[in-house]
């Protein structure tokens, strides 16, 4: 079992879901958490990943690409994850994607507790 994890180590606002995996290591020691800061080398018939969201309150889990809202892409700096993986849906190398999704600026000991909760769920453990 993997779970793909996002962000970058350099932007506060964009490293919980790095930190958290940490330890959410020490929870699920058989599954892998393998830390991405793209998705070129993803696919699979379902891959879970976790990253944080703007826009959100609490951790949700996101099962349908069509709920991730996809910007107007102007330059290669625009081109970003929701995009990414709809256009990888789109050509058949990703079947089917969950995505928990943490809010940027929730606590971190809050954050571990949710996406516990939803690593539960998806793998019913």
């Amino acid at each position: 079992m993997k779970i793909y994890v996002f962000g970058n180590p350099i932007l506060e606002e964009d490293n919980l879901a790095l930190r958290i995996s940490q330890k959410l290591k020490k929870t699920f020691p058989d599954i892998e958490f393998l830390e991405r800061d793209s998705i070129e080398d993803i696919e699979g018939d379902e891959i879970v990943l976790i990253d944080v969201a703007k826009g959100i309150k609490k951790v949700e889990l996101i099962e349908s690409l069509d709920k991730l809202e996809v910007k107007k892409l102007y330059s290669l700096h625009d081109y970003d994850i929701a995009y990414e993986l709809k256009l990888l849906e789109k050509i058949g190398k990703v079947k089917k994607v969950k995505i928990i999704a943490i809010p940027f600026d929730m606590q971190e000991e809050v954050a571990i507790s949710e996406v516990e909760n939803y690593i539960h769920l998806i793998f019913k453990k």
